[in-house]
């Protein structure tokens, strides 16, 4: 049976509701318990009109409470939730029983209206006494109905349009001109019912001139096509998501540009349309009000249309006491204390100042309410670390007066959006040509900016024409929000013109990467207007006292302590205000209008290399299409000579985005989902994918307290201090700069890519081996660019904070797993990134701190991956002389540290250990060197865990052992032994594969069962391995692969017997919850919610010539990419758990702690203490009953009611399945073992 039909119980992303309960949609409105999932629960009635529940004071007032928490200061001090109330109520009146379609119209004659035409206009007929609700304080003027509608019908009046009569590409809605034959007619129509004809109604901007300053006003245009065909409502919650923030950017970027009123009518017009009018909610008229409340507090009178309370315009009338008072009765009536005002409200700039004010104009003895006490998480798991007292943080080598420097020095490169460092090629000799080529690059570049901002002007200029609306019209206010020279400025900054690679790159990158730049710069400009800077300026003042050696501060976590500074600061704005995010659509055409100008604006003379040729300009840059499989995918490609040029200037600076660096001051905290990490730039707590929205109303909806775990160990995480190893650094350089080198993962230069083959002067003859081998020297061009380039960055940033101490914020991915926000250099990087970073704090070895580093470093090699640490200790002291020759000539002497697995750290460490056993005491050696311990097959321990499985607990080391235990070599031993089996039974392919099975062919396979391989991909892992093996028959590589992946899969069956039944337990309910079109979601053990943003969508052709409205295809779940991700993103939310606990607890106990998933690392001195609370940590995780709380959690979710539909009884029996799982070794306290395995973490 279908699962499509629990849709009526699984509905929501609040979880599951029954008869008669309602939710909360995105922007804090109810939806009715019978409502369509695909509406959004809207339950009215046709010609209803919009609900008012969001603020109907009739509703419970638990619920009102929260739902309002954030509108109060607008709704209720300033006197507009009486304004808004007056507003929906008036408007749901006006639209109530009505049936009379939509009226096209030609003209609006603005005659002035006497109340009697105008009565006849809005409400005809026979006049029929409307009781007023019982205690209702906002209807307390009799004429407040009649003066809202008047002031209605004339700001609709007002709405001229000019429109050409051609249906346009825009989903422009507008207000249609009445001329004054039709206008008799109109109101004919009028007498039949009373209410005014809706029209379809929407923006594009005019202004008088390109200037980003200029005042722009709305201009309404009409699209007949629009009018005479239905309208649909979104289908899918997420796409109603994508309409809602579309509607909250355009009312954001109006009051931006200071244009409050063009937000308005803006506001009137989305109400008019019934798609856009089901999808407004309570977000949408509080981002105008907030401008509305403003103006009232700030000159005590009323702006807008809507405002019926003042007796005249605005600016003749004050907002008395009188006023005031009325409004704070009528919040008390409703439930509400005046305190909340306070206490759940974001203020910006000084609007709680302004409030308080406000309140003390009728209550002058009104104190603010006490901060409340801070909540303390309640996790079992660290009901020890929050309830002790906390020791005294960590301290840096720093002063205050030094990190408030370094704070200026971070918040200058943030206020610059950019920075420019010199690369690490700049050490190249100069020639005479690349002086040449560089004084010209440097000509064009001058011409270039200033052809783009002509450009940018013409096309603003365009775009507000009201007669000639361009399709771009819709972006013209997102090319307001800055000046004209920042948006030339990003489009020649941005690597398209200096890194673009000669085969080119994606249009959709590039047009994403543009518009996100916009949408960068706007928010810190944003924060910069709402006073945000000054006050986390100030607050970080004190915090850093937290860290610094010369000052003492109490007990606290960086969260908690800056939590508190908060409070103790009292007014300003509130730091946490939430921005509502541009959709990817909006980025992409903001980007793709952008990157059309350059293609028009830039060009070069065609001669400017060869003056033989004609002197003609021709564009810098093309935009063309290209072929992947059967995808047609758009390029911006460079022209040839734009490349040649590039290649001989061989320029010796980078541009990068500020957030892209390392920062150069401890982090601030993050407090919130939406709070932390860089001073300005806008970070994201959890990574999202593509356009999804899912994940960030899942943050917002958890309880604070509950991330407070999650918080706190990205605090942790982020608050490591980092340094540069500069000898290995300048070792690197030097063979980066000299052709690179391979072996040594130093990526060569260009010039050393394969040269294509020559072709025949007829294409027509090119045969196709000809075709093919072309195509793969592209391709490996193309490859060694990327590599090469790669390895630039990494180096460049490296080089330019040599001399610099800096630290990593983090953040995290929707699974928990953590990373570090600057991209290209960090210390999840591969082997050289690794081995340049080096601890900022210094630790003495202690008495075992030089044998941790022998052990590290032959574990770095993978020579003695089978042999006790004491055997690999013995082993490192037998070659010191290979050591200590490598550490003083790396690259004259015998090179050991060449031929190791991981060659630059393995030299790394072998300089710092030359170091340590020269010293006169090695014990006081003080160690900046990082000491790693990897986690054997992390996943298969977490399943052997979950399983109690003593069998395959054993294979992973999560019981004591003489030796390490390899579960590679155990898979390939049992693999083997069917062979054999096989083979004596005369079957010809187990016979082949005599001699070739080993641990190298199935380690990729094994290693990643556990993250959800399939048969399909396990056998393509294992082909590979076969192929790289030169003795084995081409002819039987298919049937080889197929039948090894096929014992693998039974070996590993046998040895983990539990993995394989939670794995397919995983993936059934995972099938069955994507079947039911819902998306999987659990909660991990330290109480993060997590939702996978796995979904079925069609592939969209984003054009810029398409209107600027969200793309409405259906996002169901993509079942088979649910089912098959569930079972390693599971896992993966587990090991970041134990990661994150171990982050933590390590704090307690005072080390410095990194991670790499899941390899943790430490200073030598601490690994003994680290390997400790890792066991720990990991013993009292799995001592949690995670499989039960899963399977509760599911049911409670998705399998709650079985009214009014039936539920599949399979569903919850397959969920229930988890104590069927763990029946097995339930008895055995194998967890005790965990804490004595020598190589759990090795």
């Amino acid at each position: 049976m279908s699962l499509l039909r629990l849709r009526a119980v699984l509905r929501g992303p609040g979880g599951l509701r029954g008869p008669g309960e309602r939710q909360r949609g995105p922007g804090g409105d109810t939806e009715a318990s019978g409502g369509h999932g695909g509406t959004g629960g809207d339950t009215r009635r046709p010609g209803h009109g919009p609900s008012v529940s969001c603020v109907n004071p009739e509703h419970d007032a638990g619920t009102s409470r929260v739902r309002t928490g954030q509108s109060l200061l607008l709704c209720l001090v300033s006197h507009h939730l009486s304004l808004f109330s007056i507003v929906l109520k008036a408007r749901a009146k006006q639209l109530q029983g009505s049936n009379v379609p939509q009226v096209t119209v030609n003209k609006v004659e603005l005659d002035a209206l006497d109340n009697d035409k105008y009565q006849e206009a809005v409400d005809p007929g026979p006049k029929q006494k409307q009781p007023r609700a019982q205690g209702d304080g906002l209807a307390r003027s009799s004429t407040w109905a009649k003066k809202l509608q008047r002031e209605m019908y004339i700001q609709q009046l007002k709405m001229k349009q000019e429109f050409p009569s051609a249906a346009s590409q825009l989903a422009l809605e507008s207000q249609a001109k009445l001329d004054v034959k039709a206008e008799a007619k109109a109101k004919a129509e009028t007498m039949k019912s009373p209410n005014i004809p809706k029209m379809k109604t929407t923006t594009a901007w005019n202004q008088s001139s390109g200037s980003p300053h200029s005042k722009p006003r709305v201009v309404e245009a009409k699209e007949s096509a629009e009018l005479k065909r239905p309208q649909r409502m979104p289908k899918d919650k997420s796409n109603q998501q994508v309409l809602q923030q579309t509607i909250q950017c355009n009312l954001e970027c109006f009051l931006f540009l200071q244009q409050p009123e063009e937000a308005e009518r803006y506001l009137l017009l989305c109400q008019s349309s019934p798609v856009k009018r089901k999808v407004l909610d309570v977000g949408a008229y509080n981002i105008v009000m907030r401008s509305w409340a403003r103006k009232v507090l700030s000159h005590g009178s009323c702006p807008g249309s809507f405002c019926t309370t003042c007796s005249g315009p605005w600016g003749r009338s004050s907002l008395s006491c009188l006023s005031l008072l009325r409004y704070l009765q009528e919040l008390n009536s409703n439930g509400f204390h005046v305190d909340e005002l306070f206490q759940k409200c974001l203020f910006e700039e000084d609007e709680k100042e302004m409030v308080l004010s406000a309140i003390r104009t009728v209550q002058p003895n009104y104190q603010l309410p006490p901060p409340p006490s801070p909540e303390i998480c309640k996790s079992s798991l660290l009901q020890d670390f929050y309830s002790r007292t906390m020791v005294s943080y960590p301290k840096l080598d720093f002063s205050v007066k030094e990190l408030q420097e370094r704070f200026q020095q971070q918040l200058e490169m943030e206020l610059k959006n950019t920075i420019t460092i010199e690369s690490v090629e700049a050490a190249k000799p100069l020639t005479p040509q690349a002086v040449k080529a560089r004084e010209l690059l440097g000509t064009l570049r001058s011409q270039w900016h200033s052809a783009i901002l002509q450009a940018l002007r013409n096309s603003k200029r365009s775009m507000a024409r009201p007669k000639r609306l361009s399709k771009y019209s819709v972006l013209l206010p997102y090319l307001c929000l800055l000046p004209d020279e920042e948006y030339v400025d990003i489009m020649l900054q941005v690597g398209i013109l200096n890194d673009l690679s000669p085969q080119g790159e994606s249009l959709a990158v590039l047009a994403r990467e543009l518009g996100s730049k916009v949408y960068d710069r706007y928010i810190i400009q944003r924060k910069l207007r709402s006073c945000q800077l000054e006050k986390v300026q100030k607050i970080y003042e004190n915090y850093i006292e937290l860290m610094a050696k010369d000052s003492q501060v109490g007990q606290y976590l960086p969260r908690e302590y800056w939590e508190k500074l908060v409070a103790e600061a009292g007014f300003g704005p509130s730091l946490n205000l939430k921005s509502c995010s541009w959709p990817c659509v909006l980025l992409m055409r903001l980007g793709m209008h952008m990157l059309e100008l350059m293609v028009k604006a830039i060009k070069v003379p065609r001669n400017i290399l060869n003056r033989r040729l004609e002197s003609k300009p021709i564009p810098v840059l093309y935009h063309v299409y290209s072929f992947y499989s059967n995808w047609q995918v758009g390029l911006i490609k460079p022209h040839p000579i734009y490349s040649q040029i590039v290649s001989n200037a061989a320029e010796t600076t980078l541009t990068f985005n500020s957030s892209a660096m390392p920062m150069l001051c401890p982090p601030v905290p993050w407090t919130s989902p939406n709070f932390g990490a860089f001073v300005l730039n806008d970070t994201k707590l959890m990574r999202f994918m593509d356009d999804s929205t899912h994940h960030q109303l899942l943050l917002d909806q958890c309880p604070l307290v509950n991330l407070h775990p999650v918080l706190d160990a990205l605090n942790q995480l982020g608050n490591c201090a980092w340094k540069i190893n500069q000898p290995v650094l300048d070792i690197i350089i030097s063979i980066f700069n000299d052709k690179g080198d391979e072996k040594l993962d130093i990526p060569p230069p260009l010039s050393e890519a394969p040269k294509p083959p020559t072709a025949p002067s007829n294409s027509s003859t090119w045969s196709k081996s000809f075709k093919h081998e072309l195509f793969l020297c592209k391709k490996k061009t193309a490859e060694m660019h990327s590599l090469r380039m790669d390895a630039l960055y990494k180096l460049s940033i490296a080089n330019y904070v040599r001399d610099k101490v800096f630290w990593f914020p983090h953040n995290m991915d929707f699974r928990g797993r953590t990373y570090p926000c600057p991209p290209y250099f960090n210390h999840l990087g591969n082997d050289v990134t690794r081995a340049i970073l080096l601890f900022a704090e210094g630790r003495p070895l202690g008495p075992r701190g030089l044998d941790w580093l022998k052990i590290h470093l032959i574990n770095l090699t993978g020579l003695k991956k089978k042999n006790a640490l004491q055997e690999r200790l013995e082993y490192a002291n037998e070659i010191m002389e290979d050591i200590l020759d490598s550490a003083d000539h790396p690259l004259t002497g015998r090179k050991w540290w060449m031929d190791t697995d991981e060659p630059w750290q393995a030299l790394a460490c072998c300089m710092e250990i030359a170091k340590a056993s020269r010293s006169p005491d090695p014990a006081a050696y003080i160690s900046h060197f990082p000491v790693h311990q990897d986690g054997s097959c992390n996943g298969l321990q977490h399943y052997a865990a979950l399983g109690r499985d003593l069998s395959g607990a054993a294979s992973v080391n999560l019981v004591p052992s003489g030796l390490p235990q390899d579960v590679y070599s155990a898979v390939a031993q049992q693999v083997e032994e069917f062979r054999k089996k096989d083979a004596e039974r005369g079957l010809k392919i187990a016979q082949v594969l005599q001699g070739f099975i080993s641990r190298k062919v199935v380690k990729q396979t094994v290693m990643t069962v556990v993250y959800g391989v399939t048969r399909y991909g396990g056998r393509l892992q294992i082909e590979k391995r076969l192929k790289e093996i030169d003795e084995f028959p081409e002819e039987y590589l298919w049937e080889a692969s197929h039948y090894l992946v096929k014992q693998v899969f039974n070996s590993i069956k046998e040895m983990f017997s539990a993995t394989r039944d939670i794995q397919n337990w995983l993936t059934e309910s995972a099938k069955l919850i994507a079947q039911s079109g819902r998306t999987v979601e659990w909660v991990t053990p330290l109480g993060l919610p997590i939702i996978q943003p796995y979904y079925r969508s069609r592939s969209t052709v984003v054009s810029v010539q398409s209107p600027l409205c969200p793309t409405l295809s259906c996002r169901k779940p993509d079942t088979v990419k649910q089912k098959n991700a569930f079972p390693p993103n599971f896992i993966h939310s587990l090991d970041s758990t134990h990661m994150m606990l171990t982050a933590l607890h390590c704090l307690r106990k005072g080390l410095t702690f990194v991670s790499v998933h899941d390899c943790y690392w430490t200073h030598a001195l601490t690994v003994d203490v680290m390997n400790q609370v890792c066991r720990q940590q990991f013993v009292a995780l799995h001592s949690e009953k995670i499989l039960q709380d899963l399977s509760e959690f599911m049911l409670q979710k998705y399998c709650r009611y079985s009214w009014p539909v039936d539920i599949p009884p399979y569903l919850p029996e397959v969920m229930s399945r988890s104590s069927q799982v763990l029946s097995s070794a339930w008895g055995l306290l194998w967890r005790e073992q965990v804490m004595d395995s020598t190589y759990f973490f090795s």
